[in-house]
C-alpha cells in the first residue's frame, strides 16, 4: 500500500483487509510522508494487529506511481503473490482468495497478472455503478502499448511478474499499473481479467486518476488526449519501455519501435497508415476511432 495523506479514508481500506477470508497475509505501507493522521492510524493497526502483520516504510515522495514500484521492488518483502492497495478503497472479503485461486492455475514460471472491473462507489462508500469492462478485444501487448485495462488496486501479479514490473522502480514511469499490464503482456505472462468486481473504488475529489465511467470521464480523457496530456504521458510509457527492450521476446521489441516510428512519422497518412498495420488497438471501437483521429492529427 502507498499512502500519503490518507487518513479520511484510511481505516475502511484497513478493516477490508483485516475482513478478508484469506488469512495469510502481511501488509507493506510505505508512506509518502503524510501530514496529517495517517501514520497515527497506521500505528494504531499495528498495535491491534501486531507488528508480524504491517510494516510501515518511508517511501520516495516522488508520487504514487514511484511508491507503489519502489516498494514492489523492495527485495526485503517475499511472497508468493502480490497486491497493490489504494489508502481510500474497500475490498470484498473474497478479493485475494479470489485472485489466488485463479492465479495458482497459471504456470508458476511465467508472469501471471490478475486485475478486473471495481464497483464505483461515493465518497461515502456508497455504490452507484461498475467500471467499465474492458476485455471484450483480446488482451495482450498490442493493447496494452495504447492503454491500461484495469486499475492497480484490483491488481495481484505473481513473483515472476513481480520482478518484471520492477524494472519500473528505477524509470519515469506515469503509471504503475499500465506499467504492470504493459511488462507483463511484453514477455507474454498470462493475463487474468475478472469481470466480477472485488473492489470497491471509492470516488472523491482528491483521487490520483479517477474512474473512466460516465459522460463527464469520458469529456475529460478526450480533452486530454486533444490538449496533449495523454500523448505526454503516452511517450513517457514508451520511453520506459525502449529502456528495457533489450530484454524483451523479439515481436515485442517489434512493436515498440514500430509505435517509436509511428509517433515520429512526419506525415498525417503515413502515421494513420503506420498504426493500422501495427495491429494496435483499445478495447472499445469508438476509442480506436478517436485514438485514430489523434494519430492522424499527431496529438499522440
Amino acid at each position: 500500500m502507498a499512502t500519503h495523506n490518507g487518513a479520511k479514508f484510511l481505516s475502511s481500506q484497513l478493516d477490508s483487509i483485516d475482513a478478508q477470508n484469506y488469512k495469510n497475509w502481511q501488509l507493506w505501507i510505505s508512506d509518502d510522508c503524510s501530514t496529517d493522521a495517517t501514520l497515527s492510524i497506521i500505528q494504531d493497526y499495528t498495535k491491534r494487529w501486531g507488528a508480524e502483520k504491517i510494516n510501515l516504510l518511508a517511501g520516495p515522495q516522488k508520487g504514487a506511481s514511484t511508491n507503489f514500484l519502489t516498494l514492489t521492488a523492495n527485495q526485503t518483502i517475499s511472497a508468493e503473490y502480490f497486491a497493490w492497495a489504494d489508502q481510500d478503497d474497500i475490498w470484498l472479503p473474497d478479493k485475494l482468495t479470489r485472485a489466488v485461486s485463479k492465479l495458482s492455475l497459471a504456470d508458476p514460471q511465467k508472469s501471471a497478472l490478475y486485475c478486473g472491473r471495481t464497483i464505483l462507489t461515493d465518497e461515502q462508500g456508497r455504490p452507484y455503478g461498475l467500471s467499465p469492462r474492458m476485455n471484450r478485444k483480446p488482451l495482450g501487448f498490442s493493447n496494452a502499448l495504447l492503454q491500461c485495462i484495469s486499475g492497480g488496486n484490483t491488481m495481484v501479479f505473481n513473483q515472476v511478474a513481480r520482478e518484471l514490473i520492477s524494472d519500473g522502480a528505477s524509470l519515469n514511469v506515469f503509471s504503475h499499473d499500465w506499467w504492470a499490464y504493459q511488462i507483463v503482456s511484453a514477455h507474454g505472462g498470462e493475463l487474468i481479467y475478472d469481470t466480477e468486481p472485488q473492489v470497491k473504488y471509492r470516488q472523491h475529489g482528491s483521487n490520483q486518476v479517477g474512474s473512466n465511467r460516465g459522460l463527464k470521464a469520458r469529456w475529460n480523457r478526450l480533452y486530454r488526449l486533444f490538449n496533449g496530456q495523454y500523448g505526454q504521458n503516452f511517450r513517457m510509457q514508451l520511453k520506459a519501455l525502449e529502456k528495457v527492450a533489450t530484454k524483451l521476446p523479439a515481436d515485442s521489441q517489434k512493436k515498440i519501435k514500430d509505435l517509436s516510428l509511428l509517433c515520429s512519422w512526419p506525415k498525417p497518412f503515413g502515421r494513420l497508415r503506420q498504426f493500422f498495420k501495427g495491429c494496435f488497438y483499445r478495447q472499445s471501437p469508438i476509442e480506436q476511432i478517436i485514438f485514430s483521429v489523434a494519430i492522424f492529427t499527431a496529438k499522440i
